[in-house]
Order: structure tokens, then sequence, then C-alpha cells
């Protein structure tokens, strides 16, 4: 997978750590930039790192379900960027009161934002990848998107939440289609 195929997957990828951010700085009040940055970083630290972890399982199904690889890269990414275009369409009004000072929701939110990351290294564990490579462009662009996401959230709120994640979603499941017409065809 080339580089240009990482970061698109890195954006997809970081649609979650977005909206969430997005929420956060939504539903903050003085949100200061050292909270901005604390944000960003644990997204970033999270969904940089999960892929690893989901990687080390992939390598070790490699030689069990090589031959169906492509078609497990495109499930998990057809899967992850259907959930994305899920979340994007379901109406959701609850508001929370959140605290970018509290560790433990940060972690929280973080970790429940990189779940695909994981999913989605498991596929990277069965394809020829540099995962370092893919830890570090995944981690700074959720870095990136995490923190203009808050100062988004600040400024426009939810309302465009939906939007991105549907976007995400496409992304993803249009990666997914390339992997497998790739693996395929060529």
């Amino acid at each position: 997978m080339g580089t240009i195929s990482l970061f698109m997957m890195s954006i997809g990828l970081s649609i979650d750590s977005l909206a969430a951010s997005i929420t956060m700085g939504a539903c903050s009040k003085n949100i200061r930039l050292r909270h901005v940055i604390k944000v960003a970083t644990f997204m970033a630290l999270f969904q940089g790192t999960m892929p690893f972890i989901g990687w080390l399982i992939g390598n070790s199904l490699e030689d069990i379900i090589e031959d169906y690889d492509h078609w497990v890269a495109f499930i998990l990414l057809l899967g992850i960027g259907g959930k994305l275009i899920y979340d994007g369409v379901k109406n959701s009004t609850e508001k929370v009161d959140t605290k970018p000072t509290n560790n433990l929701l940060l972690a929280g939110m973080a970790l429940a934002t990189s779940i695909d990351a994981m999913i989605l290294g498991i596929g990277f564990g069965l394809i020829e990848i540099n995962i370092w490579l893919a830890m570090i462009i995944i981690g700074l662009t959720t870095f990136v998107f995490s923190f203009t996401g808050v100062f988004l959230g600040k400024k426009v709120g939810n309302k465009i939440n939906k939007g991105i994640e549907i976007f995400g979603g496409l992304l993803l499941i249009g990666l997914g289609f390339k992997i497998l017409v790739e693996h395929i065809y060529f």
C-alpha cells in the first residue's frame, strides 16, 4: 500500500476523532489552547497505536487466510465505512457536557474512536505495509483533524458532524474497493 493510500485511509480513520473533537469544542466552556493540544494528543496517540495492535493480530493470521486477505481488508473497510455512514445519518440529539481536562473522559473518547483503527490494523497485518509509516501518518493526521475539530466545534457546533462522518465512510469504502480491484485485476 502506497503513501497516498495510507494518507487517504488515515483521513477516513480520523473522521471519528474529528467528530468527537468537534463535539468536545462545542460542549466545553472556556477551552484553552493547552486543552485543544491535550484533546488532539489523546486522539492521535490512540488512533496511531491501535493499528499496531491489530497488525500484530493480523500477522499471526497471515498464513491462515493469505488467499483471502484482500477480501478481509475489503470487508473491514466496508464495515467501518458503513458504520460511519450510519452514524452520520442517524439522529443524535443528546448533548453532553464535556470537560477537556478530564483524562478518563479523553481516554474513553479516544479509545472508542480508535477501535476501527485496530480492526483496520488486522487488515494491515494481512497485506504488505510499513506499519511504522502507517502509524505515523494516522497519528499525525488524527492530531491535525482533532486539533482543528475542537476549534471548529467552538465555532459551528454539531451542525457539520453528520456530513463529515458520511464523507469519511464513503472514503473508506472507496479504499476497500480499490484494494479489492488491485488485488484481483493487477
